[in-house]
């Protein structure tokens, strides 16, 4: 997302929460304040000119105040509330409990119940970061006698990189890979619009991590709640930031020790820096290599009906330089639709012979494909016309399909992107291919 895009979204969002708190819904409105605060101070970090930083920062002030002034109003509102003698006494254990137990069923839902079955062989490339998974969650779970003394596993990996260049996808291979519980979470989890309640979110993830360890907790878009600290942000983001800091530290302790922390950004400068040093293993995901772009080819297509060769695979691989595995898969699935679309367009249809789809020992001579209205064997009709739509028989993918998506679909990943990345990965990172 481009400067000009955080600011176009953080506009939206004041739009938004102007019209709830004009209209008193202040839960909403507070809301929608903190995350239009939240991507103003990232346009800010892209922002070139000091006159717009200016109007900017004036604004965020502004904004700042009225979310700060709806806080106090609906945590009094809350405390209002409350029944009479719950602060004092045995009242105030049994809240806690419930409070405890409130934000431990919250993060119930960020524990995946089922495996995405992404296996280190579905990653193309990427062997860096794939052997550093490794030897943080696989090799200990298995030959835990070599992580014993000095000798310890990684507690925090930091992966890195343009968007869509497989860093989630890296995350669905560990959950799948390892014999521990994985929690996925992100920013939507942990802020809570309650003031004091998103540290305790945070709090209750990484206890719960715990009770359940061997654990991996997995944060995607990292950047959205442990940006670097400034004199502007607000008092609950500045919270949770110490909370992260706090927990993220114990992780090394004890029984703690066999809890992983996984983050994932597009903006690794927008860290905190001491968020930025608890992540001990920061890992580069670039663009993917030429071996790395025939690979990904051959998996999106999978068995999907076509006529290429490796060589037309190498080819698509040569032709994509500076394409992303998002652009990748994009290409792909642009290219499986061209049988589709010929299907739509097709004039004329004729009878071919093809192995049954339910059996494919026996073969069947009543299929229906498109066909160019020269053919000898061509009816003229269109795809509705076949009455039975089992009886339709789509053209195989051909390598020119592939050669028509690539003419689409550019790459998503501009130059000067690449170059903060390539320049941050110098001063604080390790190349991840």
């Amino acid at each position: 997302m481009t400067d000009c895009n955080f600011l176009q979204k953080a506009i939206s969002l004041v739009q938004q929460a102007t019209a709830e708190d004009r209209n008193k819904d202040y839960e909403n409105a507070l809301e929608h304040y903190q995350l239009a605060l939240q991507y103003f101070m990232t346009a800010l970090q892209y922002e070139k000119s000091e006159t717009s930083k200016k109007v900017v920062r004036d604004k965020v002030t502004e904004y700042l105040n009225r979310a700060e002034q709806l806080k106090e109003y609906l945590k009094k509102s809350k405390d209002e509330r409350k029944p009479i003698g719950a602060t004092t006494g045995d009242g105030a254990g049994e809240e806690g409990d419930a409070d405890s137990k409130k934000f431990k069923a919250a993060m119930e839902g960020a524990i995946l119940k089922e495996k995405p079955n992404v296996k280190w062989e579905d990653v193309a490339g990427l062997f860096q970061a794939k052997e550093a998974l490794k030897e943080a969650v696989i090799m200990p779970l298995k030959f835990p006698h070599m992580f014993k003394g000095a000798r310890r596993p990684w507690r925090g990996i930091l992966l890195y990189g343009p968007p869509g260049t497989g860093k989630s996808y890296l995350a669905k291979a560990v959950a799948t890979e390892a014999n521990s519980t994985f929690f996925a979470v992100s920013s939507a989890d942990l802020v809570s619009k309650w003031l004091g309640e998103s540290e305790k979110l945070v709090r209750s993830l990484f206890e719960m991590a715990r009770a359940n360890a061997p654990a991996i907790v997995f944060i995607d878009e990292i950047d959205s709640l442990c940006s670097a600290r400034s004199d502007s942000e607000s008092e609950s983001a500045r919270r949770i930031k110490t909370e992260f800091l706090i927990q993220m530290d114990g992780v090394a302790v004890g029984q703690q020790s066999r809890v992983l922390v996984l983050g994932a950004t597009n903006l690794p400068w927008a860290l905190d820096p001491a968020i930025r040093r608890r992540f001990e293993k920061r890992i580069y995901i670039g663009l993917p290599d030429l071996a790395s772009r025939q690979r990904m080819f051959e998996i999106h297509v999978g068995k999907t009906p076509h006529s290429l060769t490796p060589s037309d695979f190498r080819r698509l691989a040569e032709s994509t330089e500076n394409y992303s595995g998002s652009d990748i898969a994009i290409c792909v699935r642009e290219a499986l639709m061209q049988p589709v679309r010929k299907v739509q367009d097709a004039t004329h249809f004729k009878r071919v012979s093809a192995p049954d789809r339910e059996n494919r020992t026996l073969m069947r001579n009543d299929y229906w494909t498109p066909c160019s209205p020269g053919d000898r064997d061509a009816v003229e009709m269109n795809w509705m016309d076949i009455e039975d739509g089992n009886l339709l028989l789509e053209p195989a993918i051909v390598y020119q399909d592939f050669r028509r998506a690539i003419r689409e679909v550019k790459p998503s990943v501009c130059r000067d992107d690449l170059e903060r990345h390539e320049s941050w990965t110098v001063d604080f990172g390790s190349e991840g291919q």
